[in-house]
C-alpha cells in the first residue's frame, strides 16, 4: 500500500520502455513550461515560482507516488485559494499554508482516507470545478484585452465593473495577440500531434510581437528577468497565531490536492489499464507539497490534462514524469531568460483555453437535468464559489450533500407493524414473509427497513409508541438493517428498557449484518437482551416466543 509505483517498474524496466519514456516526459515537459509560469502569474506570485513548483513537486509526485503516470505540478484548480491567501496573508502565508497543507496530506495519506476522498459528492467537485472555471476566465481579461488598469478587485462582481470602467483602453494589439494564441492552441493539432499547441502559440505571439516591435506587455516588462538559478532551502518562521489564521485555507489546499489527484490517477487508470495506490499518493502529493514550499513554491497536485498527454505520448512509468522535472529545470537553467519575452495576452489566451477545459459545462447540464439534491449541491457549490469563497463552498457542499443524502436514507428507512394481511400485500413472493408463519397471541413483530442510524431513530421510537396494550414478546426483524450507528443502539436499549419495565420480552430476530453483530456486542447489548433472544431466522425468534409465553 505504502510502497511508490516507480520501484514496481524498475525491477521490470527496459530499454525499449526508457525510450517512450523519455520522448513523453520532453514533451510534457515542454507542454508544462507555460502552464507553470501562467498559473504562477494568476495566482498572484512571480513566474519562477510555478517553474520550482512544476520542478521540485512534479519530481516527487513521480518518484513517490501511487500512480504509474501521475505528472504532478501547479493547476488551475489551485489559482483561487492561492491568490486569496497571498491577498489575505502575503508569500510568506502562502508558503506556510502550502506547508500545513502537504503534512495534512501525509497525514490522510497514512491514516489510508485515498477511498474516503474519492468518493467526494460529484456534483459538488463539478460545482467548484466550474466555479474555478469561470474566476480563472474573469481574472484574465485585463490582459486578454490589455486593458490599462492597476490592480483588479478580488470579488468576481468588482472585476466585471472595474472591466466595465476601462473597456475603452482595449489594446488591440494584445487581443489579435491572445485571440491568436486561442486560435492557435485550438486549430494547431489539427496539423500536427508532435508539437504542443501552447508551445506553438508562444512561439508564434512571441517572435512576433519582437519582430515588430507590437506595443503589448510582456513577463519581463512586468515582472522583470526571471531567476535562472536554483533556488535555496528556507524554513519559514511559524507561530500559533499564524498556524490559526492559515488552517482553514490549508485544508482546502489538502482537500482540492487529494481530490484532484486522486481523480487524475483515476482517469489515468482507466487510459492505461492500471491501478493506482490511493494513500500512497496522498503521502507523495504531501511531501511534494512540503518540499515545494521549503524551495519557496506554490501548491501542487496531479495534473489531469499532462497527465493524459505524458499517456498519449508513450509514457508509462514514472520514469517519463521524472525527466518532464528534469526537462523543466534544463529549460530554466539554460533558457530561463528567454522567458521574460512572452506577452501577458499570450499567457491570458492561455489560460481562457484552460479554463474552458476546466468548466465541464456538459457536466454541469447533466447534473442540473438530474435529481433536485444534486442540482442543489451543484448550484450551491457553484454560486458560493464564484461570489463568495472557495473554501466556504466546499464546507457548505460538503455538509448539504450529507443533509440531503441523510435525508434520502431516512426516506429509505421504515418501521412497520407486520400483520398477516399487510404481509401477504407487501411480500407474496416472499418464503420469508410473516404471512408464511403462524404468529401466536401476546406477540407483536415489528420489521426495520434500511440503516438504523440517528436520522432514522426517531421512526422507530414512534413505531413502537403505536402498540396500545403491552405484548408479552416484542420480535423486532433486522433481515434489511446493513448498519447501525450508537444512536441505534441507544434506541434500541431504551426499547429494551422500556420493554422491561411493562413486562415484554425483547427478541431481535435475523440480525445478519456482521456490523450490527459487532455493535449489539461491543455495546453489551447482546449481554443485556440475552444471546437466546438474538436469533437468525424468524423461525427461530417464534420458538424462542412461544417459550417464553408457556414459562409461569
Amino acid at each position: 500500500m505504502f510502497r511508490p509505483k516507480l520501484l514496481d517498474t524498475l525491477s521490470r524496466y527496459t530499454i525499449g520502455q526508457f525510450r517512450k519514456d523519455l520522448v513523453a516526459g520532453l514533451i510534457v515537459g515542454i507542454v508544462a513550461l507555460p502552464l507553470a509560469i501562467a498559473f504562477a502569474i494568476a495566482s498572484g506570485v512571480s513566474p519562477e515560482k510555478g517553474l520550482y513548483t512544476a520542478i521540485i513537486a512534479g519530481f516527487i509526485i513521480s518518484a513517490m507516488g501511487g500512480s504509474k503516470v501521475q505528472i504532478g505540478g501547479p493547476t488551475g484548480a489551485f489559482i483561487v485559494i492561492v491568490y486569496g491567501i497571498v491577498q489575505a496573508h502575503g508569500v510568506n502565508g502562502l508558503i506556510i499554508a502550502t506547508l500545513m497543507a502537504g503534512v495534512m496530506l501525509i497525514i490522510m495519506g497514512i491514516a489510508r482516507l485515498g477511498s474516503v476522498i474519492k468518493y467526494i459528492p460529484h456534483p459538488l467537485v463539478i460545482g467548484f470545478t466550474t466555479g474555478i472555471s469561470l474566476i480563472i476566465f474573469s481574472s484574465q481579461i485585463k490582459d486578454f484585452l490589455g486593458l490599462e488598469m492597476n490592480e483588479l478587485p478580488a470579488d468576481f462582481i468588482g472585476k466585471w465593473k472595474a472591466y466595465a470602467h476601462h473597456f475603452n483602453t482595449i489594446n488591440p494589439y494584445a487581443f489579435a495577440n491572445a485571440g491568436a494564441t486561442v486560435l492557435i492552441i485550438m486549430l494547431f493539432p489539427r496539423i500536427t500531434h508532435k508539437i504542443p499547441g501552447t508551445l506553438a502559440a508562444i512561439l508564434l505571439t512571441t517572435i512576433s510581437t519582437q519582430s515588430f516591435g507590437l506595443p503589448v506587455e510582456t513577463i519581463g516588462s512586468r515582472f522583470g528577468t526571471i531567476a535562472t538559478a536554483f533556488p535555496t532551502l528556507a524554513i519559514p518562521q511559524i507561530d500559533l497565531a499564524t498556524i490559526k489564521a492559515l488552517m482553514q485555507p490549508a485544508f482546502t489546499i489538502a482537500l482540492l490536492g487529494g481530490i484532484e489527484s486522486l481523480l487524475s490517477a483515476l482517469v489515468a487508470d482507466g487510459m492505461i489499464g492500471g491501478n493506482h495506490k490511493s494513500n500512497m499518493e496522498l503521502c507523495a502529493q504531501g511531501t511534494a507539497n512540503v518540499f515545494s514550499a521549503l524551495f519557496g513554491g506554490i501548491p501542487a497536485t496531479g495534473a489531469i490534462a499532462r497527465t493524459a498527454t505524458n499517456i498519449k505520448n508513450g509514457g508509462r512509468t514514472p520514469v517519463a514524469g521524472i525527466i518532464h522535472s528534469i526537462t523543466l529545470l534544463a529549460i530554466v537553467l539554460f533558457f530561463g531568460q528567454w522567458a521574460a519575452l512572452i506577452p501577458m495576452s499570450t499567457l491570458a489566451g492561455i489560460l481562457v483555453v484552460v479554463a474552458y477545459h476546466m468548466s465541464e459545462w456538459q457536466s454541469f447540464r447533466s447534473v442540473l437535468r438530474g435529481a433536485r439534491s444534486d442540482a442543489a449541491v451543484l448550484l450551491v457549490t457553484f454560486i458560493l464559489t464564484v461570489f463568495i469563497d472557495l473554501t466556504i463552498a466546499i464546507e457548505v457542499g460538503i455538509v448539504l450533500a450529507t443533509f440531503l443524502f441523510m435525508r434520502d436514507m431516512i426516506h429509505y428507512s421504515n418501521v412497520n407493524i407486520l400483520t398477516n394481511q399487510a404481509a401477504i400485500f407487501r411480500n407474496g413472493n416472499d418464503k420469508a414473509a410473516i404471512a408464511n408463519f403462524i404468529i401466536p397471541r401476546d406477540v407483536e413483530v415489528f420489521e426495520i427497513t434500511g440503516p438504523l442510524f440517528f436520522g432514522a431513530a426517531h421512526k422507530f421510537k414512534d413505531a413502537i409508541k403505536l402498540v396500545e396494550k403491552a405484548p408479552k414478546v416484542l420480535i423486532i426483524r433486522m433481515r434489511q438493517v446493513p448498519i447501525i450507528d450508537a444512536t441505534g443502539i441507544k434506541t434500541i436499549e431504551e426499547i429494551h428498557k422500556e420493554s422491561k419495565q411493562r413486562g415484554t420480552k425483547l427478541i431481535l430476530s435475523e440480525v445478519n449484518s456482521s456490523q450490527v453483530l459487532k455493535e449489539l456486542k461491543n455495546s453489551r447489548l447482546q449481554f443485556a437482551i440475552g444471546k437466546a433472544n438474538i436469533t437468525s431466522n424468524l423461525a427461530a425468534a417464534l420458538k424462542r416466543s412461544k417459550a417464553i409465553i408457556l414459562q409461569p
